[in-house]
């Protein structure tokens, strides 16, 4: 096991998680700025691995969280870097797939996603990252178009999404699959290892 810090957070994860990159913390730092003008209610981490980025944007609010994650270790990391920041009685965690586990009426005020974005022909690349962290499908959005039905389904009215890919233009092939979902691309941010893109109700702006 090994530990690293992400903002002012521990986290603790192993060989079968994805070690935490440090430019995500930006992914928690935007979804904590949107939270300040964000609905009522519960934050939703999909793909949360060790839980950093979900963890490190509800510290320091009152807001709830509900981390997903398909890997059982991840999910075991997930409660233990939430009891170590002193988030237990915030933070669920869930194991099993993300469109099997949220309750039908369930609804978030904004929506965190961090998906496998590597296409399967490149994982080669990456031999030190466990497969079914990075694995994306053929294109590498086949976990982040599930992702956005999650949100689609989720999203409370003026909540927001916020979900990371690799480069601008599998951002971009997104767009239809957001539509399908009842989103819109609202904005983008280019970070040193990825792309963020906030996601919305059309014309919430």
């Amino acid at each position: 096991m090994s530990t690293m810090a992400f903002g002012a957070l521990q986290i603790a994860f192993d060989e079968h998680v994805l070690r935490p990159r440090p430019w995500t913390l930006a992914q928690s730092q935007w979804a904590q700025q949107l939270l300040a003008a964000a609905p009522t209610g519960p934050v939703l981490e999909l793909c949360c691995g060790a839980g950093q980025i979900g963890l490190a944007a509800v510290a320091g609010t009152t807001r709830s969280l509900v981390c997903v994650d398909l890997e059982a270790t991840a999910v075991a990391f997930c409660r233990a870097n939430a009891a170590a920041a002193g988030l237990t009685d915030r933070v669920e965690v869930r194991h099993g797939a993300m469109d099997e586990v949220v309750g039908a009426e369930e609804r978030f005020a904004l929506v965190i996603a961090d998906p496998p974005w590597v296409p399967s022909t490149q994982t080669a690349r990456f031999p030190e990252d466990p497969l079914l962290a990075i694995d994306g499908g053929d294109d590498g959005l086949a976990v982040a178009r599930t992702c956005l039905q999650v949100v689609g389904t989720h999203l409370a009215p003026g909540g927001s999404a916020v979900l990371q890919v690799g480069t601008e233009a599998q951002l971009d092939l997104l767009d239809l699959p957001a539509g399908e979902a009842g989103l819109a691309l609202l904005e983008r941010r280019v970070l040193d290892g990825g792309v963020l893109g906030r996601f919305g109700l059309p014309g919430s702006g």
